[in-house]
């Protein structure tokens, strides 16, 4: 028996992931899990997000239980683990040694002017960090060190645009053979969402697929402005590395 492919996603907020890990979900012979340092991040930084009580009940908050499980035996076997990551709950205290047992790193990227206007829907304040810009440049280089050569990226833009072609060059990067399934899912919620899900998966659920590739750029003005400024220069940077 072959050894497993795990795949690591990481993205920032408000950035398609969850849909990323439908799509892979949608595999059957993917396994998937859901931010699994988040409830780790939150312990750590004492932060009160949405549902906070519940996701420390619910979920790990020991880093390096979690390190252990996304290198451990896949869940139910499978010969594919689809791991979704969230660049900004990697905060110093979470141990990142666990991450050289990935097979494949890649990073979602969005352009930040939809990030920053789908944020603010759900959260009050914003800043650079908590929109992952500065982690996603700091994990890229990271990660180019640790592998030898820049992990692959995607743009949540151009999967919108084009699932399937987009999709097909991502699994080719990684050694993993395009499955149409990865194209539509039922809707609904599912077993491998995190207990966050009730706040920010309202959209996801009643998704079936990618859906609509997107329209113009939101405009944003002020101390929004300012950040999508900054954070455009990182992501145009981080964009020569598409697949």
């Amino acid at each position: 028996m072959s050894a497993p492919l795990r795949i690591a996603m990481w993205s920032g907020p408000r950035n398609l992931s969850t849909t990323m890990m439908r799509s892979f979900g949608a595999r059957p012979d993917t396994a998937v899990m859901d931010e699994p340092f988040y409830a780790a991040y939150l312990k750590i930084t004492g932060l009160n997000h949405p549902m906070t009580d519940e996701i420390l009940r619910v979920h790990e908050a020991d880093p390096v239980k979690v390190g252990v499980q996304l290198t451990g035996p896949v869940p139910g076997g499978k010969p594919v683990f689809y791991q979704k990551h969230m660049v900004h709950h990697m905060v110093p205290e979470i141990p990142m040694d666990w991450a050289r047992g990935i097979e494949r790193h890649v990073l979602l990227v969005r352009h930040p002017a939809r990030v920053i206007a789908s944020y603010a829907v759900k959260m009050e304040t914003l800043s650079l960090e908590a929109i992952g810009v500065p982690q996603s440049a700091a994990l890229h280089d990271w990660l180019t060190d640790q592998l030898g050569a820049p992990p692959p990226v995607v743009d949540a833009d151009r999967i919108l645009a084009d699932p399937e072609g987009v999709l097909t060059r991502l699994c080719e990067a990684i050694g993993l053979a395009f499955d149409p399934a990865m194209l539509s899912w039922p809707s609904g919620p599912r077993a491998e969402d995190g207990a966050w899900a009730p706040h920010w998966y309202d959209a996801l659920w009643k998704s079936t697929g990618f859906g609509a590739a997107p329209g113009a750029l939101p405009v944003h003005s002020g101390e929004a402005a300012a950040i999508e400024k900054e954070a455009l220069a990182v992501y145009e940077r981080l964009l020569q590395f598409h697949v």
